[in-house]
């Protein structure tokens, strides 16, 4: 069982205890992964991407999600209440966090080997985790995709990208007259 302590506000009013041992981001985001996708696959909507970092506010657990035809306000409303019971009793001890639920908006994350698939010949950009010709950001034209990586027209210059080598990865929005 994990430890919490109390904290108490300047006023000395007990707030909202927190873990004492943090679980990792990574492992959060993957716990919420593994809960959330099936629910809202169930109502037919994706789960794009699940953030969950410090921010200036405290902590903020940020889930993108989309749907054919895209995502409104009240589709955004209704996953938060939907998803925050849930996760409230499946992480109680994960501490304070404010929930976001967001569309992915015009520079959606590219996330899954599928995203890279569905989004090809779209325009990219990429923040490798490692140099790759001496960068590790690279903007250009997503020219494919397989199950190892994918492959990017970087003007002109065509790189190889395994995905393990991608930190981030994000549609460039294109503004059209």
């Amino acid at each position: 069982m994990a430890r919490t302590e109390k904290r108490r506000s300047g006023s000395g009013k007990e707030i909202q205890p927190r873990p004492a041992v943090r679980i990792k981001d990574a492992e959060v985001t993957r716990q919420v992964n593994a809960l959330v996708a099936p629910v809202l696959a169930a109502d037919g909507i994706e789960l794009v991407l699940v953030e969950y970092r410090r921010e200036s506010g405290g902590r903020v657990m940020r889930i993108y999600i989309d749907k054919p035809g895209g995502i409104t306000l009240d589709d955004c409303v209704s996953v938060n209440r939907h998803i925050g019971d849930l996760l409230d009793v499946s992480l109680g001890d994960l501490g304070p966090y404010r929930l976001e639920i967001s569309s992915p908006g015009a520079d959606r994350p590219l996330v899954k080997a599928e995203d890279f698939r569905r989004f090809t010949n779209e325009r990219i950009q990429i923040r490798l985790n490692g140099a790759l010709d001496g960068r590790k950001n690279i903007k250009g034209l997503l020219a494919g995709s397989d199950a190892d990586g994918i492959t990017v027209d970087a003007g002109g210059q065509m790189l190889r990208i395994g995905y393990a080598q991608i930190a981030m990865a994000r549609l460039v929005p294109q503004i059209k007259p």
